[in-house]
Order: structure tokens, then sequence, then C-alpha cells
């Protein structure tokens, strides 16, 4: 590293700027923005374009040494596709001196981070009256008698009717919507149907158990006698499960019992080797401590897949992940699109230029931990340890799934700055470079963008996982403080709307 670039890896053949470069600074030959590339020597035409010592694209012209390398002079290229099943397993050590968080102990055996009430929708028409019934109970102050309850949160979404009833469209909604009835981070769940809808509310049960004392409640608007009714009725359920869940009290609990899902997103040229690395850390650490970590937005790990199926467990493991990108190869041409559409127009302002360039990135946030095991969208996660759970990388969406297979706390990297949250579980944001913490730091609750001035990213990463579990225990992330979470609940949508 220079006091002006950065160059990755020795075999690289372009460096990142970390100011912006002119003509005449004995680097550049022109204008190169901040965490833009440039070339450290003289590229043919053709040839391969190396970061992080891998291939990130070709050449669409030659590139003089000291000129800006990004859209304009290169592409997409063939990536490496040497799979190398479970062949770079290395365990990692077991930690001697295991860590505890505070959490809430839940009757199924799990622990959550937070004690939340849930309001749950199975179709849009019955979303209003959702709403109605948690801005109704915040107005009266209905949640003042009860210290230990967090608050009310309406989870309402915009399907479950107008669709078939069996295939992907279906499952996946049916899934979400059950991750979340069941979500740790819930002491209790009101479920509000219509009454008519395709995903009736005897599927999203299944059985389990009802009582007037408990922890799960439901009711249809037809069936209870429209909208004031429901009303009425809907704050007696939420008053008496709120005097169930503020039984609860946080206890001790093993860093084992918590999962982490991992996001990056509005990410930019620095996101891969400061806070995606630094996360990456964090989450060893977890691992360590038999917590899960999970990484997920498949369409954006196309063309760092290998790094992932190299650390697989087992060979199936490291198939499993292949054969996700492969359907959604399909799933993309069937729709007329490509994998390779991404980055996102911010992305490319941030630096990156190709897909596979942001999928190197982004994959440093699984560390150095063996792949243990790849799921559905929102499926119930069977294994520990680091997991790959398939999703759009559409943040919102990826993070639904996320919370729905079971994450109770969200670590989200960013370089271009990022406002969202995801209730239940909190979501701590990491900025990528110091300037976005220093323009939104209301926002970000940890900068890794000091890793530029020499903090190790073993510091970074420590300084993660103590906040991770600081959040766990009830500190509120700066995305909670702020009110985030009530729109964020994005099932992804497959299937034909009828």
């Amino acid at each position: 590293m220079s006091a002006k670039t950065l160059t990755l890896h020795p075999a690289d053949n372009v460096a990142i700027a970390l100011t912006k470069l002119s003509a005449g600074d004995g680097i550049a030959r022109g204008d190169v923005p901040r965490s833009h590339k440039v070339a450290l020597a003289d590229i043919p035409q053709g040839a391969p374009v190396l970061r992080y010592g891998q291939v990130i694209g070709q050449a669409t012209r030659d590139i003089a040494r000291g000129n800006h390398v990004h859209d304009h002079n290169m592409d997409m290229s063939a990536h490496d596709v040497d799979y190398a099943f479970a062949t770079a397993v290395d365990a990692l050590p077991p930690v001697t001196d295991p860590r505890t968080f505070d959490g809430y102990h839940r009757e199924h055996g799990k622990v959550g981070t937070r004690n939340y009430i849930g309001v749950l929708t199975t179709v849009n028409c019955s979303g209003s009256v959702a709403r109605f019934i948690a801005e109704e109970a915040e107005k009266t102050g209905l949640l003042d008698a009860f210290p230990n309850v967090d608050g009310i949160v309406p989870i309402v979404h915009s399907s479950g009717c107008g669709m078939s009833n069996r295939g992907d469209g279906y499952d996946i909604l049916l899934r979400t919507l059950g991750g979340y009835a069941a979500h740790p981070n819930f002491g209790g769940i009101l479920m509000v149907g219509l009454g008519c809808e395709v995903l009736q509310l005897a599927d999203l049960v299944k059985g389990r158990k009802i009582t007037s004392d408990g922890a799960l409640r439901y009711m249809t608007i037809q069936q209870t006698g429209g909208t004031k009714r429901t009303i009425d009725q809907g704050l007696e359920h939420v008053a008496s499960l709120a005097e169930f869940a503020n039984q609860a009290t946080r206890k001790p609990a093993p860093i084992s019992e918590l999962t982490l899902g991992m996001q990056c997103g509005g990410s930019d040229g620095y996101s891969g080797f400061t806070a995606n690395p630094a996360l990456g850390v964090a989450s060893d650490m977890l691992v360590q401590h038999g917590a899960t970590s999970i990484l997920s937005e498949t369409s954006e790990i196309y063309g760092a897949e290998h790094l992932l199926t190299r650390r697989a467990r087992t060979p199936e493991i490291g198939q499993a992940l292949v054969d996700k990108l492969s359907w959604w190869e399909n799933y993309c041409a069937l729709h007329g699109s490509k994998m390779d559409n991404n980055p996102s127009p911010g992305n490319k302002r941030g630096g990156l230029t190709t897909i596979l360039e942001k999928s190197l990135g982004a994959v440093s946030k699984s560390g150095q931990a063996p792949l243990s095991g790849v799921f559905e969208y929102g499926a119930p996660l069977t294994s520990k340890g680091l997991v790959f759970m398939d999703s759009p990388g559409y943040d919102p969406c990826s993070v639904t799934g996320q919370v729905a297979s079971g994450a109770t706390l969200i670590a989200f990297t960013t370089g271009r700055g990022s406002v969202s949250g995801y209730k239940p579980s909190p979501c701590m944001k990491l900025s990528s470079n110091s300037d976005l913490f220093d323009r939104m730091g209301d926002d970000v609750d940890v900068n890794c963008g000091d890793i530029v001035d020499g903090v190790s990213l073993a510091e970074k990463g420590a300084e993660i996982f103590e906040t991770l579990i600081a959040m766990a225990s009830g500190q509120p992330s700066k995305s909670e403080a702020q009110g985030f979470g009530g729109v964020e609940f994005v099932p992804w949508q497959i299937g034909a709307v009828l």
C-alpha cells in the first residue's frame, strides 16, 4: 500500500485508488475516482484483469499503465470453474474461553435476541387490518404496562392469493411466514387472515399448540365480522400476548445459540477488502463458538463460488451450491436477463465493474470456516457453522429469507450507504469507508474504513464480534433506534399471478 493506492495481491495488475488520482501525480495518466481501479502495468486487449489474485474480467481495449480501469475498457469474462469440491476444508479451532450473551429462552429451545409481538398476515388483503391493530395498540399505549416487550411488528406483504396452492411460489411464501411465526425473537404471535385466500391459516399453523394463554393466536376478518370487530378482538389478543411475553426476561445463553445473517448492499470498491473480510473474521469467531452464520445472495457469489465449493465439508454440499448457480442461470435466461447484469449503477459508481469483481468481495464475508450446508430460501437450518441460503441479491428479500431461516442478528456491510432494518432481528450496519461513516454516522454502527489507515482485520473483526454480542444482549442498533423494520418484509415471489 502506498499513500494513494492499495494492491491487494502480488499477482494483481490493478490497484485501488485510496484517494482521487490525477495526471501528473506519478501514478495515473488521468482522473481516477477514489475506490476505483488504476492499471499497474500495460494490459493488452483480451488479457485478464486481476484483483485479489483472481480474474475479474478482461480488457476490451489496450489499457496503458496508469489508466483508469472500469467499464469503458474492461468487461465480463469466463471465470474459474475448477470447483475442487471439499479440497480446502480447514476446521476452525474451538474457543478456549467461551462467551455468552443475554437472551430470551423460548419453550421450543431456541434463544431470541428480542421480545416482540408479531402480527402476521396470510394475505395482502389482511395487511391493512394488521397495521391498524399495531397502530391502535401504539396509540393507546397498550404496551406501557409490559416493559419486557420490545414492540409490535406487523408482518404484511403483497401476496397470499391470486396464486397456485402448489409450486415454488406457494412453498416459498409458506416457508417464509412459517419461519417468522416460529422465530425466537417473537414472544407472541397473532395471525390475521381474510378467510378466502389461497394460503390458509390452517396450513400456516400446522397443528401448533394454540391456547388462550399461550404464544400463538389466529383470526380471520370474515369470520370475526369485519374490520372494526377484528381490530377490537385483535387488540384483546395483543394485550393477552403481551402479558404472556412480558414474563420472559433476559438470561445468559451460549454464543452457539446465535444465528447471524450476513448481507452487503450498496457496495463499493472498498467493500471487498475492508468491511466484508472484517465481517468474515467476526463470522469465524461466532462459528468457533458453535454459532451459525448465513451467507446468501446467490446471484452475488457468481464467479466466486469456487472459493466456497473448495471449503465445502463434503462434495455433495459443494455440488448443491453449484446446482443453485445453474438454476439461477436458467432463471435469468427465462426472464431475458443475465447473471452479469449485476453490479448496480451505485456499485459501478463506487468502483465495481463486473459481477466477478463484486462476488469475490462479497464472498469474503464468509471468512475461512468450512461450508456446512446449502439451504432453500427461508428453510429451517439443520446444521450449524457457516451455511449458505439461496436468495436473490435484493437485500430486503434476501434478509427476509435469512430471518425466516432463523437469523436472530443481521450484519449488513455497505460502501455507498444503506438505510434499512429488519424486525424482529436487529441489524448492524458496517461502512466500508470512513467518508461514508462521516456522512451517515447516524445509520452506521461500525466503521471499517480505518482498516485502510492500519487497523488490522483481526482487530476490526473482534470489534464487530463484541458489538454483535452487545446487540444480541439488548443494545439497540442504529437502525432500530431510528425505527426501521416496518416495511422491509419482502418475501421472494416466484410464479404466475393468477
